[in-house]
């Protein structure tokens, strides 16, 4: 799991006016990432907004993303939901041949108890033809994966390979990277905390803020990897006020508004999710215009 070390970017999915995809606009957004120096990217993240995707428009949006792509990194596919069933039928419809793994969130919603979060994950595990990246997004899923189940997982099940956690509990986090196994990887879901997690001994980033910062993202993280903590500083920092920014109203709202800025894609979304205020806006610009 080498190659899923340093900055992931979860790919927003770009639309037009229409709310049709934008193909082309995800083409150029696939490249500018790449170009920019991240090590992989997460094709159907929540952030790409999933919610409001058919399943006709998954499966296409995951062959277009390795077309794209075209091995130039490696691609990981987001494939999560609260019912364990239909996230195993997924695991078996879609085509998986050139991922390097499976990114699946916590199921959502149902406040499932820890038990219930463990063999929810043992059954996705078992049907996957790939390596299962947990993901523990509470504020999101209603429901914290506490250290102790991660640990069980990581432990117990053999194509667990790795967690992505976005909790915002360092201690937490200090917890799963302690006890877990050797090879086992832990990555930041939190772009405002990423550098701390970094120090503590994660070994990368899922970012959102990647998908606009892409050079200066990947390199704070390759920074944070070779204990150069001065250089990495300083380009957190330089960030550091568009991280918040990004998700003051809304994900992927605000990631969308600096791409939208840049030229990179339109600023068009399907509901519920709208665009950021145009108070928003505005400091979106000022801050880019003095970037």
């Amino acid at each position: 799991m080498e190659q899923l070390k340093g900055t992931g970017v979860a790919l927003v999915t770009p639309f037009k006016a229409d709310e049709s995809i934008d193909w082309n606009a995800l083409e150029r957004l696939i490249n500018y990432v790449i170009d920019g120096g991240v090590n992989y990217v997460v094709s159907l993240g929540t952030t790409g907004e999933t919610p409001t995707l058919s399943s006709d428009e998954k499966l296409d949006l995951i062959k277009f993303t390795f077309e794209k792509v075209a091995k130039r990194v490696p691609v990981v596919v987001g494939i999560g939901d609260y019912n364990t069933r239909d996230v195993v039928k997924r695991l078996e419809k879609c085509p998986l041949d050139e991922a390097a793994a499976i990114l699946s969130v916590a199921p959502y919603y149902s406040k499932p108890t820890q038990e219930g979060i463990i063999q929810h994950y043992k059954t996705i595990a078992a049907a996957s033809p790939k390596p299962i990246i947990l993901y523990n997004v509470p504020g999101r899923t209603g429901r914290n994966m506490t250290a102790a189940t991660t640990l069980r997982l990581a432990h117990e099940v053999e194509n667990i390979v790795a967690m992505k956690e976005a909790s915002g509990d360092m201690v937490q986090c200090m917890q799963i990277i302690k006890d877990k196994p050797k090879d086992f990887l832990v990555v930041s879901g939190d772009d405002a905390l990423a550098l701390s997690q970094l120090a503590c001994g994660m070994d990368g980033v899922i970012s959102v803020a990647a998908n606009f910062f892409a050079a200066d993202f990947s390199s704070m993280v390759h920074a944070a990897l070779m204990n150069d903590f001065p250089a990495a500083r300083t380009l957190n920092y330089k960030m550091l006020d568009a991280f918040d920014m990004m998700f003051t109203e809304n994900n992927p709202a605000g990631i969308k508004a600096f791409l939208h800025h840049a030229g990179i894609i339109e600023n068009y979304f399907r509901l519920p999710v709208m665009p950021v205020s145009d108070e928003l806006y505005k400091r979106i610009d000022t801050f880019l215009k003095n970037y």
